[in-house]
Protein backbone atom coordinates (compact mmCIF):
# COMPACT_ATOMS: atom_id res chain seq x y z
CA UNK A 1 0.00 0.00 0.00
CA UNK A 2 1.47 3.47 -0.68
CA UNK A 3 -0.19 6.30 0.84
CA UNK A 4 0.03 10.27 -0.43
CA UNK A 5 -0.88 12.67 1.28
CA UNK A 6 -2.85 15.95 0.26
CA UNK A 7 -1.76 19.35 0.38
CA UNK A 8 0.08 21.42 3.41
CA UNK A 9 0.98 17.65 4.52
CA UNK A 10 3.73 14.85 4.72
CA UNK A 11 4.46 11.52 5.44
CA UNK A 12 3.82 12.73 8.55
CA UNK A 13 0.17 12.89 9.22
CA UNK A 14 -0.35 9.18 8.53
CA UNK A 15 1.40 8.15 11.66
CA UNK A 16 -1.83 6.86 13.33
CA UNK A 17 -2.53 4.13 10.92
CA UNK A 18 0.90 3.07 9.58
CA UNK A 19 1.53 0.95 12.46
CA UNK A 20 -1.49 -0.77 12.59
CA UNK A 21 -1.59 -1.63 8.23
CA UNK A 22 1.89 -2.94 9.17
CA UNK A 23 0.82 -4.84 11.82
CA UNK A 24 -2.12 -6.34 10.33
CA UNK A 25 0.91 -7.69 7.64
CA UNK A 26 0.30 -4.86 5.05
CA UNK A 27 3.33 -3.67 3.34
CA UNK A 28 3.33 0.44 3.93
CA UNK A 29 5.72 3.40 1.89
CA UNK A 30 4.43 6.66 3.02
CA UNK A 31 5.41 9.33 -0.21
CA UNK A 32 6.39 12.63 1.01
CA UNK A 33 5.91 15.11 -1.99
CA UNK A 34 8.72 17.85 -3.29
CA UNK A 35 8.00 21.18 -1.40
CA UNK A 36 5.76 19.43 1.58
CA UNK A 37 6.59 17.79 4.92
CA UNK A 38 10.18 16.70 5.87
CA UNK A 39 10.78 17.84 1.57
CA UNK A 40 9.85 21.36 2.40
CA UNK A 41 13.43 22.77 1.90
CA UNK A 42 13.31 21.59 -1.99
CA UNK A 43 9.85 23.78 -2.62
CA UNK A 44 10.29 26.67 -5.48
CA UNK A 45 7.84 28.40 -8.03
CA UNK A 46 8.73 25.30 -10.50
CA UNK A 47 7.10 22.45 -8.51
CA UNK A 48 3.92 21.04 -10.82
CA UNK A 49 1.97 18.40 -10.40
CA UNK A 50 4.12 16.34 -12.67
CA UNK A 51 6.87 16.51 -9.97
CA UNK A 52 4.50 15.30 -7.43
CA UNK A 53 3.55 12.09 -9.85
CA UNK A 54 7.33 11.94 -10.59
CA UNK A 55 8.20 11.40 -6.67
CA UNK A 56 5.60 8.75 -6.42
CA UNK A 57 6.39 7.12 -9.00
CA UNK A 58 9.58 6.77 -8.18
CA UNK A 59 9.04 5.70 -5.04
CA UNK A 60 7.20 2.64 -6.32
CA UNK A 61 9.75 1.99 -8.81
CA UNK A 62 12.92 2.15 -5.92
CA UNK A 63 10.70 -0.17 -3.74
CA UNK A 64 9.85 -2.91 -6.72
CA UNK A 65 6.15 -2.62 -5.69
CA UNK A 66 3.39 -4.08 -7.84
CA UNK A 67 -0.12 -4.55 -7.10
CA UNK A 68 -0.12 -1.75 -5.22
CA UNK A 69 -3.02 -0.42 -3.37
CA UNK A 70 -2.62 3.62 -4.11
CA UNK A 71 -4.05 5.83 -1.39
CA UNK A 72 -4.33 9.57 -2.05
CA UNK A 73 -5.96 12.20 0.72
CA UNK A 74 -7.49 15.46 -0.91
CA UNK A 75 -4.82 16.90 -3.23
CA UNK A 76 -3.31 13.46 -3.21
CA UNK A 77 -5.88 12.21 -5.57
CA UNK A 78 -5.29 14.21 -8.43
CA UNK A 79 -1.47 12.71 -7.69
CA UNK A 80 -2.41 8.85 -7.12
CA UNK A 81 -4.69 9.19 -11.02
CA UNK A 82 -1.67 10.59 -12.55
CA UNK A 83 0.91 8.34 -10.66
CA UNK A 84 -1.87 4.81 -11.55
CA UNK A 85 -1.76 6.29 -15.43
CA UNK A 86 2.47 6.14 -15.82
CA UNK A 87 2.99 2.73 -14.13
CA UNK A 88 0.23 1.15 -15.41
CA UNK A 89 1.26 2.24 -18.81
CA UNK A 90 4.89 0.41 -18.00
CA UNK A 91 3.40 -2.39 -16.31
CA UNK A 92 -0.41 -3.42 -16.35
CA UNK A 93 0.19 -5.47 -12.84
CA UNK A 94 1.73 -2.15 -10.83
CA UNK A 95 -1.70 -1.46 -9.56
CA UNK A 96 -4.17 -2.91 -8.34
CA UNK A 97 -7.06 -0.63 -6.56
CA UNK A 98 -7.29 3.11 -6.01
CA UNK A 99 -8.31 5.25 -2.90
CA UNK A 100 -9.22 8.38 -2.73
CA UNK A 101 -9.68 9.64 1.01
CA UNK A 102 -12.38 12.81 0.61
CA UNK A 103 -10.22 13.42 -2.02
CA UNK A 104 -9.94 15.21 -5.49
CA UNK A 105 -11.45 12.82 -8.05
CA UNK A 106 -9.91 14.64 -12.03
CA UNK A 107 -11.85 13.46 -15.27
CA UNK A 108 -9.16 13.36 -17.97
CA UNK A 109 -8.25 16.49 -18.98
CA UNK A 110 -9.14 18.47 -15.44
CA UNK A 111 -7.04 20.52 -13.15
CA UNK A 112 -6.70 20.47 -9.53
CA UNK A 113 -8.84 23.55 -9.31
CA UNK A 114 -11.41 23.43 -11.87
CA UNK A 115 -14.28 22.21 -9.80
CA UNK A 116 -13.81 24.89 -7.25
CA UNK A 117 -16.07 28.63 -7.47
CA UNK A 118 -14.41 31.73 -8.49
CA UNK A 119 -14.00 33.07 -5.43
CA UNK A 120 -11.83 29.90 -3.72
CA UNK A 121 -9.46 29.97 -7.48
CA UNK A 122 -9.23 34.01 -6.98
CA UNK A 123 -8.83 33.48 -3.29
CA UNK A 124 -6.13 30.54 -3.43
CA UNK A 125 -4.57 32.63 -6.84
CA UNK A 126 -3.70 35.81 -4.24
CA UNK A 127 -2.29 33.79 -1.22
CA UNK A 128 -0.20 32.31 -3.67
CA UNK A 129 0.88 35.34 -5.00
CA UNK A 130 1.57 36.80 -1.88
CA UNK A 131 3.41 33.69 -0.61
CA UNK A 132 6.41 32.85 -3.09
CA UNK A 133 3.90 31.07 -5.31
CA UNK A 134 2.71 28.69 -2.00
CA UNK A 135 -0.49 28.02 -0.71
CA UNK A 136 -0.22 29.32 3.27
CA UNK A 137 -1.86 26.32 5.42
CA UNK A 138 -5.55 26.77 6.73
CA UNK A 139 -6.45 26.79 9.98
CA UNK A 140 -7.04 23.01 10.81
CA UNK A 141 -10.28 23.98 12.56
CA UNK A 142 -11.72 24.15 8.76
CA UNK A 143 -10.94 20.28 8.90
CA UNK A 144 -13.03 20.11 12.60
CA UNK A 145 -9.86 19.62 13.80
CA UNK A 146 -9.74 21.10 17.48
CA UNK A 147 -7.21 20.49 20.87
CA UNK A 148 -4.06 19.21 20.99
CA UNK A 149 -4.77 18.16 17.23
CA UNK A 150 -5.24 21.08 16.26
CA UNK A 151 -1.78 22.21 17.73
CA UNK A 152 0.07 19.76 16.26
CA UNK A 153 -1.15 20.18 13.07
CA UNK A 154 -0.26 23.91 13.32
CA UNK A 155 2.94 22.76 14.18
CA UNK A 156 3.76 20.63 11.08
CA UNK A 157 1.58 21.71 8.41
CA UNK A 158 3.57 24.20 5.65
CA UNK A 159 3.31 26.26 2.45
CA UNK A 160 2.12 23.99 -0.74
CA UNK A 161 3.71 24.33 -3.63
CA UNK A 162 1.25 26.53 -5.76
CA UNK A 163 2.15 25.15 -9.52
CA UNK A 164 -0.08 21.88 -9.05
CA UNK A 165 -3.21 23.72 -8.52
CA UNK A 166 -2.97 25.42 -12.41
CA UNK A 167 -2.07 22.30 -13.94
CA UNK A 168 -4.85 20.10 -15.88
CA UNK A 169 -3.95 16.20 -15.81
CA UNK A 170 -4.33 14.39 -19.18
CA UNK A 171 -4.53 10.21 -18.66
CA UNK A 172 -6.26 7.21 -19.88
CA UNK A 173 -9.52 7.00 -18.95
CA UNK A 174 -10.39 4.07 -19.86
CA UNK A 175 -7.69 2.44 -18.00
CA UNK A 176 -8.49 4.31 -14.93
CA UNK A 177 -12.07 3.09 -15.18
CA UNK A 178 -10.92 -0.01 -15.70
CA UNK A 179 -9.34 -0.07 -11.91
CA UNK A 180 -11.19 -0.53 -8.62
CA UNK A 181 -11.56 2.81 -7.19
CA UNK A 182 -13.31 3.54 -3.83
CA UNK A 183 -14.02 6.87 -2.25
CA UNK A 184 -14.22 7.40 1.51
CA UNK A 185 -16.32 10.32 2.33
CA UNK A 186 -15.50 12.04 5.07
CA UNK A 187 -18.35 14.71 5.81
CA UNK A 188 -19.07 16.00 9.12
CA UNK A 189 -17.72 18.29 8.69
CA UNK A 190 -17.51 18.46 4.91
CA UNK A 191 -14.57 20.15 3.47
CA UNK A 192 -15.92 22.63 1.00
CA UNK A 193 -13.86 22.22 -1.93
CA UNK A 194 -14.48 18.43 -2.02
CA UNK A 195 -17.86 18.71 -2.55
CA UNK A 196 -18.54 18.46 -6.50
CA UNK A 197 -15.93 15.07 -6.00
CA UNK A 198 -18.28 13.57 -3.62
CA UNK A 199 -21.14 14.34 -6.04
CA UNK A 200 -19.30 12.97 -9.00
CA UNK A 201 -18.44 9.61 -7.43
CA UNK A 202 -21.92 8.59 -6.71
CA UNK A 203 -22.80 9.34 -10.38
CA UNK A 204 -19.61 7.85 -11.90
CA UNK A 205 -19.91 3.57 -12.45
CA UNK A 206 -17.48 1.97 -10.92
CA UNK A 207 -16.85 3.39 -7.74
CA UNK A 208 -17.35 2.17 -3.99
CA UNK A 209 -18.37 5.27 -2.06
CA UNK A 210 -18.19 4.60 2.29
CA UNK A 211 -18.32 7.45 4.97
CA UNK A 212 -16.72 8.22 8.24
CA UNK A 213 -18.48 10.66 9.95
CA UNK A 214 -15.54 13.06 10.83
CA UNK A 215 -13.63 15.87 9.01
CA UNK A 216 -11.09 16.21 6.03
CA UNK A 217 -8.55 14.58 7.75
CA UNK A 218 -9.35 11.60 8.97
CA UNK A 219 -6.05 9.89 9.66
CA UNK A 220 -5.76 12.06 12.43
CA UNK A 221 -9.43 12.05 13.56
CA UNK A 222 -11.05 9.18 13.22
CA UNK A 223 -7.97 6.80 12.46
CA UNK A 224 -9.05 3.37 14.25
CA UNK A 225 -12.47 4.23 11.11
CA UNK A 226 -10.24 4.99 8.58
CA UNK A 227 -7.95 1.93 9.57
CA UNK A 228 -10.99 -0.36 9.21
CA UNK A 229 -11.70 0.98 5.99
CA UNK A 230 -8.64 0.46 4.76
CA UNK A 231 -7.77 -3.13 5.94
CA UNK A 232 -11.41 -4.32 4.15
CA UNK A 233 -10.20 -2.52 0.69
CA UNK A 234 -6.65 -3.82 1.03
CA UNK A 235 -7.67 -7.18 1.79
CA UNK A 236 -9.67 -8.13 -1.36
Amino acid sequence: MVLVHGAWGGAWIWRRVLGPLRAAGHEVHAVTLTGDGDRAHLRHPGVDLHTHIADVVAAVQAEELRGIVLVGHSYGGMVITGAADRLLAADPGAVSRLVYIDAMVPLPGEGWGEQHSAEVVAARTAAAQANDQALPPPDPADFGIQGADREWLLRRQVPHPFGPYRQRLDFDGARWAALPRAFIDCHQPAYPTIAAMRTRVRELPGFEVREIATGHCPMVSAPQALLGHLLEIAGR
